[in-house]
């Protein structure tokens, strides 16, 4: 049961695509990746908890397999990232799941545990490197290459192009690197490659994020919250991090050595701290 299992569902008149991994009998842990990336890049983490988890990775629409949205406006927001995974756990039979969220995933795992409809879907929440409130600059940082759709003549230009651009997700071998690349790549009708993802996704992101603001969100979560910081990150400040085991859910802040934004949870220690608190 460790091999990934593929598949296709239509959720909200989309197809998003689903990487599973696991007993579909386990208890559910559902792995959200972020604005720019896809839910093949929790392969390594999804392997290690593949024996006592059915995990769950979903390619959000608009990135790597799933569709692309013909209302980037309404379907490429938070709100409706929401939707598509309650009705995801649904069509699953889940009624309750685990959820680990890089960066964009942490913010979808942080309004369906801080909304009271939806709180009683999440039953623990690892936030990585995402934070209620996020530092501009660094917000102008991941604009200034993600709203960009730069073409490579070939895998190996594009992946040295990746390892640049994702250096502060820390430590990844070769063979990470590698599987990065192959699951971040189309090849355009000129033959040459870009980025998987719809170049939509990242105008209605640069749209929305000014003067983000998720405080009242999180103080209305209740369940056990794990707050994760990449060391150097520049999208979460320490300050906020820190404020974060204060107020609402009283996050457990673990900070991950030699990462910034953000950590693979790809290593032994990484690994370590998830199932200390995954269980």
């Amino acid at each position: 049961m460790t091999a990934p299992r593929s598949s296709y569902l239509p959720i909200a008149g989309h197809e998003v695509h689903l990487t599973a991994w696991g007993d579909p009998a386990a208890p559910a842990l559902v792995l959200w990746h972020g604005v720019a990336r896809t839910g093949r890049d929790f392969d390594t983490l999804a392997r290690r908890f593949a024996d006592r988890f059915h995990v769950l990775c979903p390619d959000t629409i608009g990135r790597g397999l799933s569709s692309w949205s013909a209302a980037p406006a309404e379907d490429y927001s938070i709100p409706a990232y929401c939707g598509h995974a309650l009705e995801l756990l649904d069509r699953l039979g889940i009624a309750a799941c685990r959820w680990v969220g890089t960066s964009m995933g942490g913010l979808i795992g942080m309004a369906l545990a801080g909304t009271p409809q939806t709180a009683p879907r999440i039953e623990r929440l690892v936030l990585n490197d995402i934070a209620p409130r996020l530092n501009q600059v660094a917000i102008d940082r991941i604009l200034a290459y993600v709203t960009l759709v730069p073409e490579f003549a070939g895998m190996m230009e594009f992946e040295t192009f990746l390892r640049a651009v994702y250096a502060p997700f820390g430590r990844l071998s070769d063979d990470e690197w590698r599987l990065l690349a192959e699951t971040s790549m189309r090849r355009r009708d000129n033959g040459r490659i870009s980025s998987h993802y719809d170049p939509a996704v990242m105008r209605v992101f640069a749209e929305q994020a000014a003067d983000f603001d998720m405080w009242a969100i999180f103080d209305a979560i209740t369940c056990p919250v794990l707050a994760l910081r990449g060391e150097v990150s520049d999208l979460v400040e320490p300050h906020v991090a820190e404020e974060m085991t204060g107020r609402g859910p009283k996050a457990r802040l673990v900070t991950i050595p030699g990462c910034g934004h953000a950590p693979a949870l790809n290593t032994p220690e990484q690994f370590a701290v998830l199932e200390g608190f995954l269980g």
